[in-house]
């Protein structure tokens, strides 16, 4: 199978001439993050995720993690010596702040970084991926004392962390987990229940784990406004910080799943475990939104690096492979390969669109986290908030469903071969199929968007959304070049605007209306981004060419591709238009007992 090696000239085109990324570090008082450094950067973790972390990914889904007797976890071959390389080398420590002893590069660097190393090997990556989150949430919310003695831990990644929310009765209605903190006399929590789903809850990769538990006092309020969050180690730090006593935090099982076979999924166990309350008491949810609203973004990066992985696979082998006569051969004895044929050419240029425009987008949101952190204007700050809160839902969501739809393209392609291991393309549509339900199912992000981050800020965020996509067709509805395009876009960004009035005015008077609409509505608003990304690159492409670039192929198949988009997969967006008009009516009048006979 082929070996993965990083589209390192598609991320210099996102980063430098889309987005660019020099300018957008300047802005934010980073001179420092210029094109060379990140250029380098880039190419150092190429390396690094082509020649240690892949070699380790189709033998850690062969041979899956092994939990012991005693309780202990432990990862396939291989694993330990590529973290300890990747601790060593510092990409751990690459975006934590350089007050706790990290790189202190900006939250977005961390994008094509993790991108790569997640195409390498994403059961490992995920190993060191919350990890970033929880860092994210002590350093707004925990105490000084926290922060100075679990930071630089878990920045190095000789520490790491886990997000602890789902119990087995209650996944995302958090309000009726039963999971009780009670203080103690010396200033801590004593925390008994039991946690779900835990990815990395226990594992042989570092020295201590660090998890972030929510949990409710026995006075707490009902439903979730009793929710608090505490940082709960596995091993109680003694004098001098140093791992010490057990804390009474034990893995009682790990999951048999679907895909990524080499990570730890675990459920975990606290027996009398001391706490340290993180935020304010019964403020759990919004610290933990910290961490999980980080989380969504990384999760649609899982997805995009999974589609990504297994293109590369499916074009290689559309290369190879000769099948029947297609259309344009050549006329010379044999079979042609396949990628000759139409309907190959059709799985293939999906899977490009879909990838090439889904990075776009991912990017140009950790964007937003940076200016959201760090812009030193307020009004920036706040817009960047805004876009940053739509995006979330949009890119956890229809990022991920596109990676559904990419790894199983990448299957087909290969016919037969693509449905048995030997091949490994079917373990990356394995892998990516958890992208699009943990971290809050795309049911649930749907519901995100439109009723609380459209509905709920009475349109504010979706015009704040229009307005960059309206300002961008302004900009060029002057030119014929790009008039295939923005045409196009401004008519369904008018469309969207429509319907997202209408189903305003629905849902206030029935309330089915909101979650009848809201999954149409998120792939809606995914099509329209992806096709925003995509006149943007076209623009960007068409000016190269017309100042006579020395590698003009690179722009011709980013003209075409979008041309493919706004074409052939543009069109979905329609579909999904007439259904979110359609109302609830035909959802909600079935009987339920007439759901099967």
């Amino acid at each position: 199978m082929p070996q993965y090696k990083v589209p390192l000239r598609e991320f210099r085109f996102v980063l430098h001439e889309v987005l660019r990324a020099e300018q957008h570090y300047r802005e934010l008082g980073r001179d420092d993050v210029n094109t060379e450094l990140i250029d380098s950067v880039l190419d150092e973790c190429a390396r690094f995720a082509e020649d240690v972390v892949a070699p380790t990914n189709e033998s850690g889904d062969r041979i899956g993690v092994r939990r012991t007797d005693d309780g202990r976890v432990l990862t396939p071959p291989g694993f330990i010596e590529a973290y300890r390389q990747f601790v060593n080398d510092g990409w751990a420590a690459l975006c934590g702040p350089a007050e706790y002893g990290g790189q202190g590069l900006p939250e977005s660097f961390g994008g094509p970084i993790g991108e790569m190393l997640v195409s390498a090997n994403m059961a490992w990556k995920l190993y060191s991926g919350l990890t970033d989150s929880a860092v994210l949430c002590v350093e707004k919310h925990a105490s000084e004392d926290l922060r100075r003695l679990y930071l630089p831990k878990m920045i190095r990644g000789v520490w790491s962390g886990t997000m602890c929310l789902t119990e087995s009765h209650a996944g995302t209605d958090l309000g009726i987990m039963r999971t009780r903190a009670e203080p103690d006399s010396q200033g801590s929590y004593r925390i008994n229940g039991t946690k779900i789903f835990i990815t990395s809850g226990e594992h042989d990769l570092v020295e201590n784990i660090v998890h972030m538990v929510l949990a409710k006092l026995p006075d707490a309020p009902a439903g979730s406004r009793g929710i608090s969050l505490f940082l709960v180690p596995k091993l109680l730090p003694d004098a001098e910080g140093k791992p010490g006593a057990a804390n009474g935090v034990s893995c009682a099982s790990v999951e048999h799943k679907l895909g990524i076979h080499a990570s730890a999924t675990c459920v975990m166990n606290f027996e009398n475990s001391r706490g340290w309350l993180i935020g304010e008491l019964n403020g759990g949810l919004k610290c933990m939104f910290t961490m999980m609203n980080h989380a969504r973004l990384w999760v649609g990066l899982q997805g995009l690096a999974q589609c990504e992985r297994a293109y590369q696979v499916a074009l290689a082998y559309a290369r190879e492979r000769r099948q029947g006569r297609s259309p344009g051969g050549g006329g010379n004895a044999g079979a042609d390969p396949i990628i000759g044929h139409p309907d190959v050419r059709r799985m293939l240029l999906t899977q490009k669109a879909l990838i090439e425009g889904g990075r776009l987008l991912t990017y140009f949101a950790g964007m937003q986290m940076d200016k959201a952190l760090h812009d030193p204007d307020p009004a920036a700050r706040e817009q960047a908030e805004g876009l940053l809160a739509i995006l979330t839902p949009v890119v956890k969501g229809f990022v991920t469903d596109m990676s559904l739809e990419c790894t199983n393209l990448a299957i087909q392609v290969h016919g037969g071969h693509g449905y048995v291991r030997e091949t490994g393309v079917e373990q990356y549509a394995r892998d990516a199929r958890i992208t699009a339900i943990y971290e809050g199912t795309n049911g649930i992000q749907a519901l995100d968007l439109l009723g609380r981050k459209v509905l709920g800020s009475g349109g504010e965020l979706a015009r704040l959304l229009g307005g960059e996509i309206g300002s961008f067709c302004e900009r060029h509805a002057s030119s014929e070049v790009m008039a295939e395009f923005v045409t196009r876009l401004t008519g369904l960004l008018k469309e969207w605007s429509e319907a997202t009035e209408s189903i305003a005015r629905r849902a206030a008077r029935d309330p089915n209306e909101m979650g009848a609409a809201a999954m149409d509505y998120l792939q809606l608003t995914g099509y329209l981004c992806l096709a925003w990304c995509w006149a943007r690159s076209a623009a960007v492409s068409a000016a190269a060419l017309h100042k006579g670039v020395a590698d003009a192929d690179f722009y011709k198949a980013k003209l075409a591709t979008a041309r493919f988009y706004f074409t052939r997969l543009l069109p979905r967006a329609e579909a999904h238009l007439d259904a979110l008009s359609a109302g609830a009516k035909s959802l909600m009048d079935l009987p339920e007992g007439q759901f099967a006979f």
